[in-house]
């Protein structure tokens, strides 16, 4: 009987991560298109949450999945962006969508058995610098726009972003480990 509420669990968490992946990185194609100012983009402040929804899914369901979360997040993200933020963000994005949270599955489960926060803080900061490098130089260089500020300003963004999610993750932990235990 446990075996196939955790089966169900698992089930859901994976369409749950896929469908707030979907929403993170097509809002977020979308909001990089409008800067604030010359250092920041309103996409900084949506991203950062992909990080916080493979790490969830990575302590719940395991690296296994949280990588198919990524994949099939990254198909229909790059699908949604073509439509709605255009060809060259929907490349970068994917691009450095998928080599970062890629980076960051790895991390977070070589780190996953330390403090509660080193594998989220770690593979969030790590893979957000990639992120940002890849995503970019592929989407604005030789726009004419301020893209080195806007990465530098983004990067900023991510790395507080990466502290203030730890809250976040640390209260959903509980609800974490109990999918983890019913599944033993």
């Amino acid at each position: 009987m446990m075996g196939v509420w955790a089966e169900s669990l698992g089930y859901r968490g994976f369409w749950v991560g896929v469908i707030a992946m979907i929403l993170v990185v097509t809002g977020s194609n979308i909001a990089v298109q409008y800067p604030i100012n010359d250092w920041l983009t309103w996409g900084a402040f949506t991203y950062p949450v992909s990080f916080l929804v493979s790490d969830l899914t990575n302590r719940n369901l395991g690296p296994a999945i949280a990588r198919r979360v990524v994949y099939v997040g990254f198909v229909l993200g790059v699908l949604l962006s073509l439509y709605f933020a255009g060809w060259r963000i929907a490349l970068a994005s994917g691009s450095a969508f998928l080599v970062a949270q890629l980076l960051d599955v790895h991390i977070f489960d070589r780190l996953r058995r330390g403090a509660w926060w080193r594998a989220p803080l770690v593979s969030s900061t790590l893979a957000s610098a990639i992120d940002t490098a890849l995503f970019f130089g592929l989407a604005f260089a030789g726009t004419g726009l301020p893209w080195v500020t806007w990465a530098i300003g983004d990067y900023g963004v991510k790395l507080a972003m990466a502290l203030g999610l730890l809250l976040p993750f640390r209260a959903l932990m509980p609800k974490v480990h109990s999918a983890e235990q019913a599944e033993a």
